[in-house]
């Protein structure tokens, strides 16, 4: 499914930017995986250095093998799921609306839209040394509508997609002025 088919484009409207979290809060999740899979290995040579006869035991032997399996399929179960997150969470700016394709588990989706005549402020936010050495964080959608916030989590650059979020809102109202008339 392409994003022409998700956010159904109109004849005028174009593509600024598609933004996604930055690579780095996955590297994270790649950290604990890596972490979580060198556990069973730490117990395996704890195991063969203290307790040698349970790797030879006719139970013990397919038992040891089945919980660590089952904890293997555990935490890929896990990676696979974290990444459909971090690689289907989207931002798409056009140069007439905020859409924001939220990814929740394997299996929802929430796509919320906001036109961007109706932003009415916006700010970024960069927290922390990690996020402030490598420049990613938040820029915050402020409105008068429903959902009061909209908000672009862990996105590259935000200082510069805030600038140009206004720049673009401002430019949408011109052109909604314009049309009324």
């Amino acid at each position: 499914m392409t994003i022409s088919e998700i956010i159904h484009k109109k004849v005028y409207e174009e593509i600024i930017y598609r933004l996604r979290k930055h690579p780095l809060l996955f590297a994270r999740t790649v950290l604990v995986f890596l972490f979580s899979a060198a556990v069973p290995v730490f117990f395996y040579y704890f195991i063969a250095v203290h307790y040698p006869t349970l790797l030879e035991g006719a139970v013990t032997k397919p038992a040891l093998i089945l919980v660590a399996s089952a904890y293997y399929l555990g935490i890929w179960v896990f990676f696979f799921a974290q990444f459909i997150e971090y690689y289907l969470d989207n931002w798409i700016i056009t140069n007439d609306r905020l859409v924001s394709i939220d990814q929740r588990g394997l299996f929802a989706r929430t796509i919320s839209e906001l036109d961007l005549y109706r932003i009415q402020d916006a700010r970024s936010e960069i927290h922390g040394i990690f996020a402030t050495m490598f420049n990613y964080g938040d820029v915050i959608a402020q409105t008068a509508g429903e959902k009061e916030f909209f908000i672009l989590k862990g996105i590259p650059d935000p200082h510069h997609i805030r600038q140009r979020l206004l720049d673009l809102a401002e430019g949408d109202r011109k052109f909604h002025v314009l049309s009324k008339t």
